[in-house]
């Protein structure tokens, strides 16, 4: 699965990184807690958040995601948007509840990151 079939999966919005959609997206992980973002999702994750300050950009760099996912509508500050797109990370915005919005792309086949081995 690739950036591009979450946009689809989820309707979502392109904020930024457009000509990044087709990266590969391994695992998902939905959570506002950046502790255990850090703690259980590697590389390839997918970040599913309802967080729109500047620590989600932070978090997703450190852990090499593949993008994130803004829940219910939400958008970041254009400042945060911007230091993304400048950092090479694609964020989207659907409308979906984080609830469903994590069934939906499991039931499509993402799998989520599991404890001890993110």
């Amino acid at each position: 699965m690739n950036l591009r079939d979450i946009q689809r999966i989820l309707k979502a919005e392109v904020l930024c990184g457009e000509q990044w959609l087709s990266r590969e997206v391994k695992t998902g992980f939905g959570c506002d807690l950046m502790s255990e973002m850090l703690a259980f999702a590697g590389s390839h994750t997918l970040l599913i958040t309802s967080l729109t300050n500047e620590h989600v950009i932070h978090t997703a760099e450190i852990m090499d995601a593949v993008g994130v996912v803004y829940v219910s509508g939400k958008q970041p500050a254009k400042e945060i948007i911007e230091k993304a797109n400048h950092n090479n990370i694609p964020l989207l915005s659907t409308p979906f509840l984080m609830f469903e919005c994590c069934g939906l792309l499991f039931t499509s086949g993402l799998k989520g990151c599991k404890r001890g081995n993110p």
